[in-house]
Formats: structure tokens, sequence, C-alpha cells
């Protein structure tokens, strides 16, 4: 799945292969998990297919010793695929079935991994600033509060913005002096995150 779709950093290659990725699922999709599809997680929320971790890992062009933040690590393997390759990793989630494998599963198979609880849109500004920041899902639109944790000029942050229908776009977005520049790297399809989809507007 993985070499045929232009992932070429023998890093992320390497981890694939080492990382238990059957471990970091709940015993009823375990089977799933070298499926070439996005495994369903509950709650509306999924492990992205391999390929599709692997482009966006490859696309963050991650550094040794850089401080990366991923947003909707859900059960973690995408922050220890990431961690795997060099910079400094904090998970965030704020699912509790998902944080819970998380925390019994991620000291085992990536323990430089940080994992920390919150609300996705607002980020973990504690921590900030970010060299990267990976949100593992789909969004509407990238979150402020992500965009402003992003170190000056080095900074890029990964995503997958949703369109209409089906169609979606992986996108390299990059910290300037005027804000973040997107552009579009790949199709890519995958599940919104639900808690950042926009809230319901009243109609009358």
């Amino acid at each position: 799945q993985v070499r045929p779709n232009r992932v070429i950093d023998p890093r992320i290659i390497n981890a694939m292969r080492r990382l238990p990725r059957e471990r970091l699922l709940p015993a009823g999709v375990s089977a799933l998990a070298y499926a070439d599809q996005d495994v369903p997680l509950g709650n509306g929320r999924v492990l992205l297919q391999p390929m599709a971790i692997a482009r966006l890992v490859q696309l963050a062009a991650p550094l040794q010793g850089e401080h990366a933040l991923v947003v909707g690590a859900g059960v973690g393997y995408g922050a220890a695929l990431l961690a795997a390759c060099g910079p400094r990793v904090t998970a965030l989630e704020e699912d509790p079935a998902l944080l819970a494998i998380a925390r019994r599963m991620l000291p085992e198979v990536a323990p430089m991994v940080s994992l920390v609880s919150g609300p996705l849109a607002t980020g973990w500004p504690g921590e900030a600033p970010y060299d990267i920041i990976l949100i593992e899902g789909a969004v509407p639109a990238i979150p402020p509060a992500l965009a402003q944790q992003l170190r000056n000029d080095s900074g890029r942050l990964v995503a997958v913005i949703a369109g209409d229908g089906r169609t979606s776009q992986a996108v390299l977005a990059e910290a300037t002096t005027v804000g973040l520049r997107a552009q579009p790297m790949f199709d890519c399809a995958t599940p919104v995150l639900p808690s950042l989809l926009p809230a319901p507007a009243f109609v009358f």
C-alpha cells in the first residue's frame, strides 16, 4: 500500500514495519489493522488507513529534535509514527475510550510520545510554538487556535480539508508573518473529526 503511493521516506517505512498497528486497536477491529481502509473506532472516529497516514507524515517533513503536535491522535498510531521520524511529539485527544487505549499501549510501543487530553479545536497552547501540527482526520477548515500555535516562518501544519461530497484534499499549510499559506497536495478521503464540525445554524 505504501511504496506504490509515493512514500519514500525510509524512516516511515521502517517504523510501519516495526509498530504493532493491531495492538493499538479495539479487539473487535484488530483484524482490519493492515487493510487498505480507515478502521472505525466508534463515535465517528477512525484510524486512518496506512497509506493515508504515511503520506501525511511524509508531507510534514519531520526533522530530528523538532516539536510536533498531533491533533485528534486517537489511539496514538499516527503520533507514534511521527515520533519514529525524530520529533518530540505531543498527542492531543479528547475521546475517553480512545484515550484509554492510547494510555495503555503508547508507553510500550512509543514511550517518547506525550499524551494529553483536551478539546481538539483549542490545541495545546501550553507547549507552543510547534514546528509541526498534524491533524489526524479531516476538518472543514483549520481551527484558528491551531494556526496560532505554529512556529513563525518555519512551522507547518498538515491536515485534510473536507470538500463538498466525498472530495477532500491533504494540504500543507506554512506559517508566515501574515498567517497560514496553504497548498493542496493530494486527494485524501477520510471522515471529518466530529468535534471540529461547525455547529448547525438555526434556520427559520
